[in-house]
């Protein structure tokens, strides 16, 4: 009876907080679809998103073809990442933990780097080509792939964690030797695609990012029970009959696959998977799975489209996603960083 009187009073809140921030969410999916560098009538807006007449057909196509597939592309970005960081800060048992840290997003970079510095533009290489989106996905399989067969004989996760960040190295040198020898349009191209966007995926490319997105994220919520068991130690898990190194490999192939895909659309964005975590565990104040997951991503989905709002300047266009991702992350890393030390001086 104790027990289930003070769970109780966390699991309220925890249930209160996701309600709220399910409904920031939806205020801010209004404020993406209603605001915008083009002022449009909101029962104008309206009327496009249901179908109805628009006086204007340039406002139904700024209304269904840019602003929609933008604010959809955001929540599964946010989401995405988040998870992701989530994954990976308890696969590590690391708070610190994020989607780069493995080299995934890294490598994804490489692969865009090869088309785009490489070929510097040629045959319509663009921001957000088939062949950008290809070589992100390649680049990130290979390192996930070589990670995956790491993680079968590194028994240390902290090792893993290392030779993660050294793949990520390796892809920075690389990446730096192209863009020496690489063409002026190519350098370009490739400058604007690291900057981060959500519109530059479209209802034609939306479902190449939306089924494998939601996929992993179902995934990650059959991996709720090892996770739980890994918050408390690698042996604690392996005592309760957990594969260890089956768990995290799981794990890892969630995670890497939610950052590939949404490095692939959105460019490397940064901070969201790393902070978002942290942000659903302090309103939830919670460390279950069962609630941090869902938590997470109805914070990350919030996160992005806020990130996406925020991007949007009246008459003058959009600002790059990293322009936008530091001012939310920076604060929450920080304040990580000054509590855990203040609870290792006072604990």
């Amino acid at each position: 009876m104790t027990s289930a009187s003070t769970s109780s009073p966390g699991r309220r809140r925890a249930s209160a907080a996701m309600t709220a921030t399910a409904l920031a969410a939806v205020a801010l999916l209004a404020v993406c679809l209603w605001h915008g560098s083009v002022d449009i009538p909101d029962s104008e807006v309206w009327a496009a998103l249901t179908g109805g007449h628009v006086k204007r057909e340039a406002w139904r196509v700024i209304v269904i073809e840019t602003r929609l597939p933008m604010a959809l592309t955001a929540i599964l970005a946010g989401a995405g990442l988040s998870v992701a960081g989530l994954l990976l800060q308890t696969t590590f048992n690391n708070p610190l933990a994020g989607p780069s840290i493995l080299g995934v997003s890294t490598s994804a970079s490489l692969g865009v780097a090869v088309v785009m510095l490489l070929f510097g533009g040629a045959a319509g290489v663009l921001q957000g080509s088939l062949g950008a989106l290809a070589g992100a996905i390649a680049g990130a399989a290979v390192v996930l792939m070589l990670l995956l067969a790491m993680s079968k004989v590194v028994s240390s996760g902290a090792m893993l964690l290392i030779a993660g960040i050294m793949v990520g190295y390796l892809a920075s040198s690389a990446i730096s030797l192209m863009s020496f020898f690489a063409s002026a349009q190519g350098i370009q191209g490739y400058v604007v695609w690291g900057l981060g966007s959500f519109s530059s995926t479209g209802f034609d490319r939306l479902r190449w990012l939306g089924a494998p997105v939601i996929a992993a994220l179902l995934g990650s919520l059959l991996l709720i029970k090892p996770m739980d068991a890994l918050l408390l130690g690698e042996r604690y898990a392996a005592s309760m009959g957990v594969n260890v190194k089956a768990a995290r490999g799981a794990l890892l192939t969630v995670s890497g696959a939610l950052t590939a895909f949404v490095t692939a659309f959105c460019g490397p964005v940064g901070f969201i998977g790393l902070a978002v975590p942290h942000m659903a565990r302090f309103l939830t104040s919670s460390s279950a799975h069962s609630t941090l997951v869902p938590a997470t991503m109805l914070t990350g989905a919030a996160t992005g489209l806020l990130c996406a709002a925020l991007t949007v300047m009246p008459s003058t266009g959009l600002l790059p996603v990293n322009a936008i991702t530091p001012l939310i992350g920076v604060p929450v890393i920080l304040y990580i960083i000054i509590r855990r030390r203040r609870l290792h001086y006072f604990n």
